[in-house]
């Protein structure tokens, strides 16, 4: 590739230098931020030479290039355009700051929920296991293990401010122990606990701060004006951190943040938004019930709609609050029933299609959308056929208004489907099987009746045979390079890689391994030709000019190389089996990534399709595939 004729052609596209704000690139993407993106033209951007695709996501315009290439093909830009090398933190910040308030609002929120979705999924699963088996044997519910258990499954509902306020704190920047302080000051004991108020005797107490009558009553039933507090408290110790000298820094500005956040807090946040917060979870709690289960069903229709826009995070706050009020959380059902139904339109798809390569996604989309993790289900197969995501929207629906009539709720939230049984109201199970029923079957057979499958209905023409000419001499035979397994793990088909660009097959042919151990070794004799700084993949090049990436787990480019450590570096002549990198599989998942690793043969076009060796489990050093030219 003439790397500057690519650079410079990329460049040509993207509506002048005055339209760029900032550039980085990982293992396999050119990463651009631009100030208008209505200016670049995407269409001819797919046609440059050497690159495989282009598409926008959160603010970032990226090009996919490859591995090898397009460190290459980045130095080349920076020369064109004069820009200074940016890291990927910094396209991210970027990217970040140009995007509307709304949807950087409801991505702080979905920052903000996601991590402690653990606590909260444990603490609600067990009580839930607690309480039933109160309910089932009345001799447990005064027993001193039940009081232990209660005490313990409580815990995160009792101080979910706390949990709250340093995930906030994380999210905007801040001092994750200050951010635990004002979490801390809002549900103090020496405040009146909040669901305690309505059994109150007496006059609520009160302080005359200034001009403010402030009530001495904790925020327990509340999330937002949590959020809303620590958001203020990083304001004010960033501008602290910026104004006040290092000597006295260190007390001073810790003092001014938490002193000036809390009376804020308590004096003007806390009143405004727990107010608003009430009406917000008030109204939430009549739509899911107004007319009979109307509300529902509108719900239940659009959420499959929020999910493809990533919007669904939102929903964390209201089912939080819900909990936190002490009451059930009763979004739940609306989740599990649009969930469960896409389950069932993808389902249909996978029995009905004659095509194999739709079968192999859509059975295990299906499988994953009934344990409620739906965008494997919605992107991978019903958005892109359409007809099934409307039935599923149809079925969704009903189910939801089903949960509505019947009134099921959970004790937790952040699990939905099949796992939805484990934290449902235990007088709920036999609604909620009904409820999971009605959604996923009108799904499937809507999509039965309404889907075709255009593959089946079209017959493949045969190739026409070569006509009988003059025999040709035999073409020369090369030496089949053979790939070995780069790691230890369960194979996983392409195209069901959590990542679209993986799984698309533009970066090349390939599989992704689920690995069960964290050491990546060379699959072949060959010579390393890049590597990512962060330490998540390395690119080599080996026999018969086979070039090949192994990009370990799904953005985590963003874990900035944390848990990884790279072993070799650009040059370097490996030998089969040699350790590459290794990798903390715990840290991955506790990042929030996916760990299935990327094997991927990027000139696969340059050889015929492989087959794999072996199915199942792989160790690494096993013979994974061989290579034979077109």
């Amino acid at each position: 590739m003439d790397y500057a004729k690519c650079a410079q052609e990329i460049y040509s596209h993207l509506g002048g230098r005055e339209n760029l704000v900032s550039a980085a690139h990982c293992a396999t993407r050119l990463r651009l931020v631009t100030v208008d993106n209505s200016k670049v033209d995407m269409k001819a951007l797919e046609n440059v030479d050497g690159v495989k695709g282009v598409f926008s996501s959160n603010g970032q315009l990226q090009l996919i290039i490859g591995t090898g290439t397009v460190n290459k093909v980045y130095d080349e830009f920076l020369k064109i355009t004069g820009m200074t090398a940016a890291t990927k933190d910094d396209v991210k910040a970027a990217a970040a700051a140009k995007q509307p308030l709304p949807k950087k609002m409801i991505k702080a929120l979905g920052d903000v929920f996601v991590p402690i979705l653990p606590a909260i999924v444990a603490s609600g699963l067990m009580m839930g296991l607690v309480q039933a088996l109160g309910n089932a044997i009345p001799s447990f519910a005064g027993s001193d293990w039940y009081g232990f258990l209660d005490l313990v499954s409580g815990a995160a509902f009792s101080y979910l401010p706390v949990l709250v306020a340093i995930s906030a704190a994380r999210v905007f920047g801040g001092n994750i122990f200050l951010g635990g302080v004002i979490g801390l000051c809002m549900i103090h004991s020496n405040l009146i606990n909040a669901w305690s108020v309505a059994s109150y005797e007496g006059a609520i107490p009160t302080w005359q701060l200034l001009f403010f009558t402030v009530k001495k009553v904790g925020y327990q039933g509340h999330v937002i004006p949590i959020i809303i507090a620590v958001w203020l408290m990083c304001q004010i110790e960033k501008r602290m951190h910026k104004i006040v000298p290092e000597v006295i820094d260190l007390f001073v500005t810790p003092l001014v943040t938490v002193m000036s956040t809390t009376f804020l807090t308590f004096t003007i946040i806390g009143p405004i938004f727990s107010t608003a917060e009430t009406y917000i979870l008030s109204f939430a709690q009549w739509l899911i019930t107004v007319g009979f289960g109307i509300g529902s069903l509108a719900m239940g229709a659009i959420y499959p709609l929020t999910v493809v826009c990533g919007l669904h995070h939102m929903y964390n706050v209201i089912e939080a609050g819900l909990l936190a009020e002490g009451g059930l959380n009763i979004w739940m059902p609306i989740a599990s029933a649009a969930n469960f139904a896409q389950c069932g339109a993808c389902l249909a798809v996978a029995l009905k299609s004659k095509n194999p390569k739709t079968k192999t996604i859509a059975i295990p989309s299906a499988l994953s959308a009934a344990l409620g993790i739906t965008e494997p289900a919605i992107f991978g197969v019903n958005l892109r056929l359409v007809k099934p995501l409307i039935c599923g929207i149809i079925g969704g629906a009903v189910g939801a208004m089903f949960g509505a009539i019947m009134g099921i709720g959970a004790n937790a939230y952040g699990v939905t489907g099949i796992p939805g049984f484990l934290i449902v109201d235990g007088s709920k199970m036999l609604s909620y099987a009904i409820l999971l029923a009605i959604s996923g079957g009108i799904a499937f057979i809507l999509t039965w009746f309404v889907w075709k499958d255009e593959q089946s209905e079209t017959k493949q023409e045969d190739k026409p045979s070569a006509s009988p000419a003059s025999p040709a001499s035999p073409a020369p035979q090369s030496t089949a390079p053979v790939v070995c397994a780069p790691l230890t793990g369960s194979i996983v088909a392409r195209d069901q890689i959590p990542d679209e660009t993986f799984a698309s097959g533009v970066l090349g042919d390939g599989v992704g391994i689920l690995p069960s151990a964290g050491e990546v070794v060379a699959p072949f004799d060959g010579t390393i030709s890049t590597t990512a700084q962060t330490g998540h993949a390395v690119g080599l090049s080996g026999p018969g000019g086979v070039e090949m990436l192994i990009h370990v787990g799904v953005d985590t480019v963003e874990m900035k190389g944390d848990g990884f450590t790279m072993l070799v570096k650009e040059g370097d002549k490996v030998r089969k089996g040699q350790k590459l990198l290794t990798f903390d599989i715990s840290k991955i998942k506790a990042a929030g990534h996916p760990t299935t690793t990327a094997v991927l043969v990027t000139n696969s076009d340059d050889y015929a399709p492989f087959q794999l060796e072996k199915e199942g489990s792989v160790n690494a050093g096993d013979k994974l595939f061989a290579l034979s030219n077109v």
